[in-house]
């Protein structure tokens, strides 16, 4: 099935893994802008505006993940592969553009669709097309891709971002300074649309469409039979690990890095070298678990991610509880960014394309990754009442009790997949 030469594999993978870029360089931009368009758009006092403007484009990926799996099952992976480019490019430029805040929220959701789609699509397809051997390494490609595009982004942040306390400069930041964060964004999508021209369809969907799958009737399965009593125990295992990794909590911190590096004790410009710090260390453990997920397997850095991010939470919390500030709590923060990054990043979207049937591949993915941006909304939106609610020490010990309560269901329940073929993985997790 996956009979392409080593160099032309790595070509077709690291095109589908741009997706993967845009897409952690998308989530991210936004918090860099975020000061300066809430000012030009004169919703700085308007909290609900605020929220409007964050979540627009996880409602898009909402969509876009929603519909990603019946349409490749459909048409293919790669006409959807092309289509997130598309969806990419545009909003990067109208994002930038547009002068009225609706526009604004409109081209933000059109490049949600495109991250839900990417995200959705870009870990099955390399798992599709790469061999058993290397599946995993080839699969945490995508999440390496994912960092480069967070790490982008807040380099891209920081380097347009000019001196707050110079009047010409803030008026320029305001002005033209958060279009420029967005329009960066244009060179890697029209990139991303040239080179998908390139890859080939899959060829797990090429079969599916001949029928040439064993027991195969139809090109196409829908949530009717995804949700079948056979598939129970493998897509609870899925819902889970998407749905952890969200809410393991790491992504607060690069979603409200300000308000975690001020209340540690930072101002303005230590919070934004943090930030980088942040980046830097999420890249670095990212090349780590490129070595480690075929050699220790998914299931032991899982639960390593689990157990280990569980254990900085309760530090985390607990130092916030007694005050502490300085470099000890950026030290926290980038034990657990390099934890999720070596574990949790890479190994969930590994899992999510290995674990299911070649025939509900794509629906499977798609609810998954479904749930997994549900999870992130969820998040995203918890963690200001919950700040506010219980203080930063209660938010990190209730993600520090999840953390845990995971260790505890993925011991009992999650497979190893290392050195297994996808049709083996099948007979082993799918009920006959």
């Amino acid at each position: 099935m996956n009979n392409y030469s080593k160099g032309f594999l790595y070509f077709i993978c690291a095109v589908s893994a741009m997706g993967g870029l845009l897409f952690g360089y998308d989530w991210v931009v936004i918090g860099g802008a975020k000061p300066f368009y809430e000012l030009y758009f004169g919703i700085s006092d308007s909290p609900v505006l605020q929220g409007v403007a964050m979540s627009t484009a996880l409602i898009g990926c909402l969509i876009g993940a929603m519909v990603a799996g019946s349409a490749a099952d459909k048409w293919g992976r790669k006409p959807l592969l092309m289509l997130s480019a598309v969806l990419f490019t545009v909003s990067a430029i109208a994002t930038g553009l547009f002068n009225d805040f609706t526009l604004f929220n409109i081209a933000r959701f059109v490049g949600g669709i495109g991250i839900g789609v990417a995200s959705a699509l870009a870990p099955m397809y390399i798992a599709e097309v790469s061999p058993t051997e290397i599946r995993g390494r080839m699969v945490s490609l995508n999440q390496m891709t994912i960092v480069l595009g967070i790490l982008s982004a807040q380099i891209v942040n920081m380097l347009l971002a000019r001196d707050t306390t110079v009047a010409e400069s803030q008026a320029w930041n305001i002005e033209w300074g958060w279009r420029w964060m967005f329009w960066a964004e244009t060179v890697p999508a029209a990139l991303f649309l040239v080179m998908s021209f390139f890859i080939l369809e899959s060829p797990v969907f090429l079969e599916l469409k001949n029928g040439r799958i064993e027991g195969l009737k139809k090109a196409e399965a829908g949530l009717g039979e995804l949700f079948q009593n056979k598939y129970g125990k493998v897509l609870l295992l899925g819902l889970v690990i998407a749905v952890f990794q969200q809410w393991c909590g790491t992504n607060v911190i690069f979603n409200y890095a300000q308000e975690i590096f001020v209340g540690a004790g930072f101002d303005v410009d230590g919070m934004f070298i943090n930030i980088v710090i942040t980046g830097i260390a999420n890249v670095l453990f990212t090349f780590v678990a490129l070595y480690t997920i075929e050699k220790w397997g998914r299931r032991t850095l899982i639960l390593i991610g689990a157990g280990g991010l569980g254990l900085i939470y309760l530090t985390l919390g607990t130092c916030y509880f007694f005050e502490v500030k300085g470099v000890m709590m950026v030290m926290l923060v980038v034990a657990a960014i390099s934890v999720y990054a070596m574990t949790l990043g890479p190994v969930t979207w590994t899992l999510l394309a290995e674990i299911f049937p070649n025939r509900v591949r794509g629906t499977a993915m798609a609810t998954c990754t479904f749930a997994l941006w549900v999870g992130c909304c969820t998040l995203t939106f918890s963690f200001p009442s919950m700040n506010a609610a219980l203080g930063s020490s209660g938010t990190f010990w209730i993600y520090s009790a999840i953390c845990i309560c995971a260790f505890v269901f993925l011991f009992r329940s999650c497979p190893e997949t290392k050195g297994k073929s996808l049709e083996d993985l099948e007979k082993e997790l799918v009920k006959n």
